[in-house]
């Protein structure tokens, strides 16, 4: 009913909490919950009742807070780490902090920072912390069918897929088989909710094909990857709750869109796509406006045909029908666009492909 809904509603307040807790590291908690909540609050009470009356259906909420919150509760002091344990502030400084350092040839560090910088989790650090990062990182192997990490199990690393690889499978309710939910291939991370909201893990791990990961420890993770992680991963999931064909993922799919997102910049009058090219990859607005162009006829000059704004996308008829690419895309101001390569956009977004078809409509008059 509408209260139990309200209930249901307090998760991602408490998400909030932790999370600028573990960012800022009071040493008087309680005194900044209540600042916190006199200064959140009422942005929180107006959320919640806007979803209350819109009939919001909070039951379908993000599995991973509802476990994540329930094993804390029936766990307690048993947990290995608190909060406060893990905290760096004022008292504990960043340039406090000595990280592991493995040995490794300049061809391992090269590859390790290749695929980095194809991990979303890693794309807010600077020069010197990448660096950090990268001499920190343990190269793991593993054989077809092994578990690198098991569903409700505490976590003390993070991976990144350097070659093979692996399955995701998730229980999302009590006594139900786990199910496949994403396949991890070259390029991407995993196991980093653990490790940012001080939980089990939220699902289960296995090696697909013979595996090569680089494994980043908690410590390191904490003091150097975490803050920024936490920043990006909000600023891309707020985005998305407002981006409508988007609005029947569930929150776990629009954390894994999310972090499959790549950010690329352009300047007024730069083309982000041209007529006739080879498409591969799928674009969301984020900041600017872009317009549309094509030539109608052979040889003559092309016409403005659409204008694109935050929250719109465009270059999934390339994806989609195998074609080259419709129309010129120019940034008609400066331009902050996020991106899905054309592996990324079948796998994430291909339960909407039904969705994105019917706008089809939009471009048959042009083509």
């Amino acid at each position: 009913d509408r209260y139990q809904r309200r209930v249901h509603g307090v998760n991602p307040l408490f998400e909030k909490i932790i999370v600028d807790l573990l960012a800022k590291k009071p040493r008087d908690v309680v005194s900044f919950v209540q600042e916190w909540l006199r200064i959140n609050g009422d942005k929180f009470r107006q959320d919640t009742g806007r979803e209350d009356s819109e009939g919001s259906d909070q039951e379908q909420d993000d599995y991973i807070d509802e476990q994540q919150l329930e094993q804390k509760r029936k766990e307690g002091q048993k947990q290995r780490n608190s909060v406060s344990a893990e905290a760096y502030g004022m008292w504990n400084k960043k340039s406090d902090f000595k990280a592991r350092v493995i040995p490794k040839t300049d061809a391992q560090k090269k590859k390790i920072r290749e695929r980095l910088e194809q991990a979303f989790m890693f794309s807010a650090l600077d020069e010197q912390e990448t660096e950090t990062v990268i001499l920190a990182m343990e190269e793991k192997k593993y054989s077809p069918g092994e578990w690198v990490i098991n569903q409700g199990e505490d976590g003390d690393n993070l991976y990144v897929v350097d070659q093979g690889t692996l399955k995701c499978f998730k229980r999302f309710s009590k006594g139900e088989e786990p199910k496949l939910v994403k396949t991890y291939q070259p390029g991407e991370s995993f196991g980093e909710l653990a490790l940012l909201y001080n939980a089990p893990r939220a699902a289960s791990i296995q090696a697909e094909a013979k595996c090569v990961l680089f494994a980043l420890d908690r410590e390191t993770f904490n003091h150097i990857v975490k803050d920024s992680a936490v920043r990006k991963r909000e600023q891309y999931e707020n985005f998305l709750k407002g981006v409508e064909i988007l609005d029947q993922m569930d929150p776990y799919e629009r954390t894994k869109l999310g972090d499959a997102l790549k950010e690329c910049r352009y300047k007024k009058g730069d083309y982000v796509v041209r007529e006739g090219e080879t498409g591969n990859t799928f674009f969301l607005v984020v900041e600017g406006q872009a317009t549309a162009t094509k030539s109608m006829k052979q040889g003559s000059s092309a016409e403005n045909v659409y204008d694109y704004h935050p929250g719109d996308y465009f270059g999934e008829l390339a994806l989609l029908k195998n074609i080259p690419r419709q129309a010129n895309i120019v940034a008609k101001t400066d331009l902050l666009l996020v991106s899905l390569d054309r592996q990324s956009f079948k796998r994430l977004l291909g339960p909407l492909e039904n969705i994105l078809q019917r706008n089809f409509k939009r471009y048959e008059k042009y083509m």
